[in-house]
C-alpha cells in the first residue's frame, strides 16, 4: 500500500455552486445543426468531421488506437477525439452517412476490444470532461469523459461519493452504463442505481443523429435501459447525471497473507461474513499464486469497527494488516497502480454466485491458482447483498441483484509496449489457464457480467440481462431501429436478426 503522503489528489476550483477540473471544461449545449434539424427526415445535409481527428498518417495515431488491453490490437480509419457534443452529432452522421462501421470509447477499457474497429470510425468522448455539482440537491452532472479517478476526487472535494470500479482508469461512463460495482456498492448500491439522467446522441432517420435527454420525465425507458445495458447499444451517452451521497472519510484496511495454504478458511470465513456484514462495508478478497489479499472500506467508520467486523476473516492464519482513515478520494487515489506498471494483456471470465462455494470449488481455485500463468493473474470476488438487493425507483437493466458476490480468474501478462499480444508466447499458455479455470468454476456460478464479457458464451444475452432481454431488445428497436450500434455481443433491435456486420 502506498504512502498516505504521496498520494495525489485533482485540483479543482470552485465557482457558482459548481466544481470544474481544471482543464476540464463544461460540455456546451449543441447548436442547431443539420443534423439536428433532420430530425423526422431520411436526409440531412452532408456531415463533416470536427473534434480533434487523428488518422493512420498522424504521428499519434498508434497512442491514439492502443485501448488499455493489448491483447488486441485494431486500426480504425479515424478516430475522432469529441470536444462537446456536436462533434458527436457530426461524427455519428458522417458515419451513417458514408456506411461507416462506428464504435464508441470513453476509457479504452473494452476487455475484448470491442471499443475499436479495424477500417471503421472511433468516436472517443474521454475528452467530455466536466462536472457541475449542486450541494442542496446532492446532484452532480459530469461529462462522459470522466474516468474513475476524476470523478472520485473531484466528487470527494465536496464530501460526496457515487459507487464506482476500482480501476481509476476506467472510463466512468463505460463502468456505470453496465452496472458499475466497487468498495461502496453495498452501502450505495450499483453505479447505475445512481444515475438520474444522461444526454444521449441517437440516430435519427435514415442517416441522421439527434440529441436526447434520458431521465425519469424523458425516455424514461431508455434511462432504464442505459441503467445496466448502455455501453453502446442504443447511442452516444456524453453526460451523466447522478444523485450523489456525502461521504466525509473511510476507514481503509489492507490484509496480505503470505502463500495460498489458508485459502479454505479465509475463503470460507469471508462468503460467511462478507455479504451479510453492514452495509457500508465493501470488500474484496484477491486471490494470487504466491499470495492472498483482501481490502475493505468502510464508510464513515472507524479502524476499530472495520477491523471488528473483519474478524472472522483476520482470525484465520497469521496476516499483515494495516489501516487508515482519510478523505474516500486520498484513499481511493493512493491504492491506484500507474497503467504503465500493469502488464500489457488481459483475459478474464465473469461470473456471480447465489450461493456459497462448497469445498469444491474452493479447491478448484486453490488448485488453478497454483498453476497460474504469471504473479499478477489472480482471482477476484467482491462482496454483494446490501444496497444491492435494492432497485431503485424506476428500475434498471441490472439483473444480478440476488448475487451474494461477483469473481472472476484473471491473467495478465506481458510488458506494455506496440507489439500485439497474440505475439507474445506466453499468451497460448494464459489462454488455455484462464478458459479451463473458467470451465472448471461452471458448476458453482451463474450469469455474467457486461463489462466483463464473456466470449463464446452461449445464450449471453440472458446472462448479462436476464429476462430484461426482450424488453431491451424493444427500446434498442424505438432508439436505434437500424441497428446503428452494433459490436460482437450487442442487443440487436426486436424486429431484426442477430446479424452482425
Amino acid at each position: 500500500m502506498q504512502d498516505f503522503s504521496r498520494r495525489g489528489l485533482l485540483k479543482a476550483t470552485a465557482g457558482a455552486g459548481a466544481v470544474v477540473v481544471p482543464g476540464i471544461t463544461a460540455v456546451e449545449a449543441p447548436s442547431a445543426s443539420a443534423a439536428d434539424k433532420g430530425h423526422g427526415s431520411s436526409k440531412c445535409a452532408p456531415a463533416q468531421l470536427t473534434g480533434r481527428i487523428v488518422r493512420p498518417d498522424d504521428p499519434t495515431y498508434t497512442d491514439a488506437r492502443l485501448g488499455w488491453d493489448q491483447l488486441f490490437s485494431h486500426y480504425p480509419l479515424v478516430v475522432v477525439f469529441a470536444q462537446n457534443t456536436q462533434d458527436v452529432v457530426n461524427a455519428l452522421t458522417w458515419a451513417r452517412q458514408n456506411d461507416v462501421a462506428l464504435r464508441v470509447r470513453s476509457g479504452r477499457h473494452s476487455l475484448e476490444g470491442w471499443s475499436n474497429v479495424d477500417n471503421g470510425l472511433v468516436i472517443d468522448i474521454s475528452e467530455l470532461k466536466s462536472v457541475r455539482i449542486d450541494a442542496a440537491s446532492r446532484i452532480a452532472k459530469v461529462g462522459a469523459g470522466l474516468n474513475q479517478l476524476e470523478a472520485v476526487t473531484t466528487l470527494a472535494q465536496r464530501d460526496f461519493a457515487v459507487t464506482t470500479g476500482t480501476e481509476g482508469s476506467v472510463g466512468l461512463a463505460g463502468a456505470t452504463l453496465g452496472g458499475g460495482f466497487g468498495f461502496l456498492t453495498r452501502w450505495l448500491g450499483m453505479a447505475c442505481d445512481s444515475l438520474v439522467g444522461a444526454e444521449i446522441v441517437v440516430p435519427s432517420g435514415t442517416e441522421c443523429a439527434k440529441v436526447i435527454e434520458a431521465d425519469p420525465r424523458n425516455n424514461s425507458d431508455l434511462l432504464w435501459a442505459l441503467r445496466g445495458a448502455g455501453n453502446g447499444n442504443f447511442g452516444i451517452v456524453t453526460s451523466l447525471t447522478y444523485k450523489v451521497a456525502p461521504l466525509k472519510s473511510v476507514a481503509y484496511v489492507q490484509v496480505t497473507w503470505n502463500g495460498i495454504r489458508n485459502l479454505p478458511g479465509i475463503f470460507k470465513a469471508w462468503q460467511r461474513t462478507a455479504p451479510y456484514a453492514d452495509n457500508r462495508l465493501g470488500t474484496q478478497l484477491e486471490i494470487h499464486r504466491n499470495q492472498i489479499l483482501l481490502f475493505a472500506v468502510l464508510a464513515e467508520g472507524t479502524p476499530a469497527e472495520a477491523q471488528q467486523m473483519l474478524a472472522p476473516i483476520l482470525a484465520v492464519g497469521s496476516p499483515q494488516v494495516s489501516v487508515q482513515v482519510g478523505n474516500w478520494g486520498d484513499v481511493y487515489a493512493g491504492f491506484q497502480i500507474p497503467t504503465q506498471n500493469e502488464p500489457a494483456n488481459w483475459k478474464f471470465f465473469s461470473q456471480f454466485t447465489t450461493k456459497p462455494f462448497p469445498e469444491a470449488a474452493i479447491e478448484v481455485i486453490a488448485s488453478y491458482m497454483q498453476n497460474a500463468p504469471t504473479d499478477d493473474s489472480n482471482f477476484f470476488t467482491q462482496a454483494f447483498g446490501g444496497a444491492v438487493r435494492r432497485s431503485p425507483r424506476g428500475g434498471t437493466a441490472f439483473p444480478h441483484r440476488n448475487a451474494l458476490f461477483y469473481s472472476e480468474p484473471g491473467a495478465g501478462w506481458g510488458t506494455r509496449g506496440t507489439q500485439p499480444g497474440v505475439c507474445d508466447p506466453l499468451t497460448p499458455k494464459a489462454q488455455a489457464w484462464i478458459a479451463e479455470f473458467s470451465q472448471a468454476l461452471r458448476p458453482y456460478v451463474n450469469g455474467a457480467y457486461v463489462n466483463v464479457p464473456n466470449v463464446g458464451m452461449q445464450e449471453w444475452e440472458t446472462a448479462y440481462w436476464g429476462s430484461n432481454f426482450d424488453r431491451l431488445r424493444e427500446i434498442k428497436a424505438k432508439y436505434d431501429p437500424h441497428n446503428v450500434f452494433q459490436y460482437e455481443q450487442s442487443i440487436p433491435p426486436a424486429s431484426s436478426s442477430r446479424e452482425r456486420r
